[in-house]
């Protein structure tokens, strides 16, 4: 394709060339590229298994593990799982799928936000949707995100999109219909937030258009305010379509253990067992945008080199530059209310993620107008993610998992004839097992795993339920003393990482 020399932007009609469309179908790869490795963690078992039970009831509205209310989040994770296990059956690709679209999604508003900011800034940056395309799709923590069950993910997605409204409302004509149109984006991803993590999924979009209103020392467009009487009906029948029935069916319980219990006290105190120091999120942040860390600095630092200076609203770093400022509220909110959370999870920190690439492609929009070598440098940055994301995924994750699975080590037991046996452990819990054990775990009577410390402990209970043998998951560093104890007979089945899995007997 010909170069288009016109303003240094690039190549093609809005800076497109073949590299970019070379480089988008790499993304897409990549982004469907091992969703189907087995469950890692303590959560995405957990997360994978509510859905399967829901869809197993036919209930779209409770949430249970293991048959037990599981309370912790709302349900649109869950309606994805839901959706998916029925199209392509009941697997950890189906499981994934919904945030990894959630993830494609979120990379195309990132596109059309920055269509519109394009309009209010030099001329030279018309190919912004390009690089905030090309940035997005490969940047490390919108990768890694997108290939696991992530409830932080999915709300990213909602509030990005409710943004993506307001910014289009707020850029519109006066008197066009798009204006309406955006708003009613507005108002029901929003709502669509509240069904993907709770509160923060009104709370952020409102707070953000407030900050940003209040940073501008400029009012609402008109419209907005009167739009309240019909946009707030739209959230709260959107967010109906969960809240109201789960209230129905189990009324107080509900409300304490999901909004008093995993908001409030989530929020102001360690309960969960996440403490961090209050700066946590300004080292995980910057981490998530690697490798576009150094763009991500440098337009931070123009921006802060900017304040004070007189500049027009041309300025591609100004703050009177409605895209900057906006990003950078955006970026700010979640930042500052995470950070004063006494729980912290990387994750948590993801909505800050979408306007740090806006910054970000801003800066490199910025510096390949100055020159081919930056275009050359971007592209070959975004290639070598992607590349190496998916090596990473091809030849280190199906090494790596059977040590943080215990999949493998139930299909080894169901081979050798133990497929209907119970299962617990000894010195450890399995989360993993919810899914992959499903229906076959021993629970306490409030629906926890059981678990045991020694072999005696184990017996006792398995004579007092009439079990005769069980499987047994067992640390490798507790391995030969469960082998050895003459409480009970024990034969290792397998081993995979630090765990093994045991056939324990009684008479």
């Amino acid at each position: 394709m010909a170069e288009n020399t016109k303003n240094g932007t690039g190549s093609g009609r809005g800076g497109w060339s073949y590299w970019h469309i070379a480089f988008f179908i790499l993304a897409i790869i990549n982004a469907f590229l091992g969703l189907n490795i087995a469950l890692l963690g303590p959560d995405e078992p957990r997360y994978a298994q509510v859905g399967r039970e829901m869809l197993e009831r036919g209930d779209w509205i409770t949430p249970t593990l293991g048959g037990f209310l599981w309370l912790e989040k709302p349900a649109l994770v869950y309606w994805l799982e839901i959706l998916f296990y029925r199209l392509f059956g009941i697997t950890e690709f189906a499981a994934r799928l919904g945030p990894a679209l959630c993830g494609i999604g979120t990379i195309f508003f990132l596109w059309m936000i920055a269509k519109i900011a394009a309009r209010s800034l030099p001329d030279t940056f018309r190919a912004l949707p390009v690089w905030v395309s090309v940035v997005a799709a490969s940047t490390g923590g919108m990768i890694a995100f997108s290939h696991g069950i992530s409830f932080d993910l999915v709300v990213t997605f909602t509030i990005t999109a409710s943004l993506l409204g307001y910014f289009a409302f707020d850029h519109a004509e006066v008197g066009s219909s798009q204006r309406y149109s955006s708003l009613f984006a507005f108002y029901f991803f929003i709502g669509a937030g509240l069904l993907a993590k709770g509160l923060i999924g009104s709370v952020f979009p409102f707070g953000i258009v407030a900050l940003y209103h209040l940073s501008s020392r400029r009012r609402p467009r008109p419209g907005f305010v009167v739009s309240l009487t019909w946009g707030l009906p739209v959230i709260a029948a959107v967010a109906a379509l969960w809240y109201w029935p789960m209230y129905a069916r189990h009324g107080w319980r509900f409300v304490d253990e999901f909004i008093i219990q995993q908001h409030f006290e989530r929020f102001t105190s360690n309960k969960y067992q996440h403490p961090q120091p209050i700066y946590f999120f300004l080292i995980v942040l910057p981490l998530m945008t690697i490798p576009w860390l150094p763009a991500f600095f440098g337009a931070c630092w123009r921006v802060v080199r900017g304040i004070g200076k007189r500049a027009g609203t041309g300025d591609a770093f100004s703050l009177r530059n409605s895209t900057i400022l906006f990003s950078l509220v955006w970026l700010l909110v979640p930042l500052a209310f995470f950070s004063l959370s006494g729980s912290k999870l990387p994750g948590y920190v993801l909505p800050s993620l979408p306007p740090a690439i806006i910054l970000a492609s801003i800066f490199l929009t910025d510096k390949i107008r100055d020159g081919r070598g930056w275009k050359m440098m971007t592209m070959a940055t975004a290639f070598a993610t992607l590349i190496v994301s998916i090596c990473a995924i091809l030849f280190f994750l199906p090494k790596y998992a059977p040590t943080d699975t215990a999949k493998f080590l139930i299909e080894a037991a169901n081979g050798r004839g133990y497929s209907g046996d119970r299962v617990t452990g000894i010195m450890v819990v399995s989360h993993s097992a919810e899914f992959y054990a499903a229906g076959r775990l021993l629970r306490t009577a409030d629906g926890p795993q059981k678990q045991f410390y020694c072999v005696e402990d184990l017996a006792m209970e398995m004579k007092a339920s009439d079990i005769k043998r069980l499987l047994v998951f067992v640390p490798n560093a507790h391995l030969a003393e469960v082998v050895d104890s003459p409480a009970a007979r024990s034969q290792l089945i397998s081993t995979s990482g630090d765990l093994s899995i045991v056939s324990v007997s009684i008479e």
